[in-house]
């Protein structure tokens, strides 16, 4: 992730552990994620709930560097909506 935006000069990362609050933003959208997955695979297949959530998890190793980026801009979205520094 570039240190600063090329557009507006935003620092993203304002200090040590900024985006710890994205890891919690990325650990939620991947739980989801595989829910709602595996959760469409157990009911349209004769699947075991077990073998339908071991499935889901697939796409979510493909999308993970994805959903990694996603969270950390939501949580620059929220951070500066609760605390902008202009």
């Amino acid at each position: 992730m570039n240190e600063r935006c090329a557009a507006c000069g935003l620092k993203f990362e304002r200090e040590q552990g900024y985006f710890l609050g994205a890891m919690a933003i990325s650990y939620a959208l991947a739980v989801a994620l595989v829910a709602a997955l595996a959760a469409l695979l157990w009911a349209a297949t004769s699947w075991s709930l077990e073998r339908a959530v071991l499935v889901a998890f697939v796409p979510l190793a493909l999308l993970a560097p994805s959903l990694t980026k996603f969270s950390r801009v939501l949580w620059i979205y929220f951070d500066r909506s609760v605390d902008p520094t202009d």
